[in-house]
């Protein structure tokens, strides 16, 4: 007898919401929520109710981060502003305007061994990577620009992924040709090109497993790994899913799975040792899942950790997966 999918263990809505484009956890008793009407929603998971809500701008919000002490929105156009934290509500301390046409999600790398250490990487104009250190203002930004004479016409950047390895900070980069390059963020020098996946809009990467997956407009997800020390890009196998397009991909910290959210509103869990498809979660049934977190302990509401799923249809479905 099949088994059958879980139910969502609640399912976050409000009139003034609408559809969500992106979530994050701040430690494990609230959800943030991104808008695409340029709002950022904050839920209390202890009472499940909007405890909080205001606007950034007018473009949806593609990515938000939260460390202890900050908020970091990202819009449509690649527009970066941070919030701190102040008496219960978040106070704007400044922008960084974008430049940026596509729809690339930025990406937040926290050093757990240096607290002190957070880096966001943003997308910017043509091929360009824009590297923001969070917690020091003055600091200058960093830019990695891909002007190697030999590489092939690139486009924009349309996915990334930090990573640690052997003590070494690197970022993967996706862009609209296909083509994947590793960069060694401490020397800002490119290691490798590869053409990998030429619809890629998502991508994963865990470090210790070595395996990545990345997703994008067509119905398959790519498997990679690195060949170690040389930090050189292997393809792997592919994995077919029914409907084409998927929005995001994110592997779990624990390594036992990973989802991804599809443009037919499907969230799909799979085993992460073996590939293996365990779920299709069908909360969503109109319009696309933009966006999953985890949350990093366990929600007492639930007395798990929760997956949170962003959805078009304007609720964020909240998943108990280890029960």
């Amino acid at each position: 007898m099949a088994v059958l999918p879980p139910d969502p263990v609640f399912s976050l809505r409000s009139p003034d919401m609408g559809a969500v484009n992106s979530v994050c956890f701040q430690e494990n008793e609230r959800l943030l929520a991104g808008t695409i009407k340029g709002s950022v929603f904050l839920w209390d998971l202890q009472t499940n109710r909007s405890a909080l809500h205001f606007e950034v701008g007018s473009e949806p919000i593609t990515s938000l981060h939260h460390t202890s002490d900050r908020l970091v929105t990202q819009e449509k156009g690649g527009t970066v502003t941070m919030f701190s934290i102040g008496n219960s509500s978040y106070v704007k301390e400044h922008s960084i305007l974008g430049n940026h046409l596509g729809y690339c999600r930025s990406a937040l790398y926290m050093n757990t061994s240096n607290t002190n250490e957070q880096l966001l990487f943003y997308p910017c104009e043509e091929s360009s990577i824009g590297v923001l250190h969070v917690t020091d203002s003055a600091a200058p930004t960093q830019m990695l620009v891909p002007d190697d004479p030999q590489l092939p016409k690139l486009g924009s950047v349309t996915c990334f992924k930090p990573f640690d390895c052997a003590s070494s900070l690197f970022l993967l980069a996706g862009y609209e040709s296909g083509h994947f390059l590793t960069w060694d963020i401490s020397s800002g020098v490119m290691v490798d090109v590869v053409e990998l996946a030429t619809d890629a809009m998502a991508v994963d990467y865990d470090p210790i497993t070595n395996r990545g997956i990345v997703g994008g407009a067509s119905d398959k997800l790519t498997t990679f790994s690195y060949q170690r020390p040389s930090m050189q890009l292997q393809r792997g196998s592919e994995l077919c899913i029914k409907n084409p397009g998927v929005n995001c991909v994110r592997i779990r910290a624990d390594q036992k799975v990973f989802a991804s959210g599809g443009w037919d509103g499907r969230i799909r869990i799979f085993s992460w040792k073996s590939l293996r498809p365990l779920a299709v979660l069908t909360q969503h049934k109109q319009g696309g899942v933009m966006d999953l977190a985890y949350s990093q302990q366990p929600v007492a509401m639930w007395r798990a950790p929760i997956m949170a799923a962003a959805g078009m249809d304007g609720q964020i479905s909240l998943w108990d997966l280890y029960n």
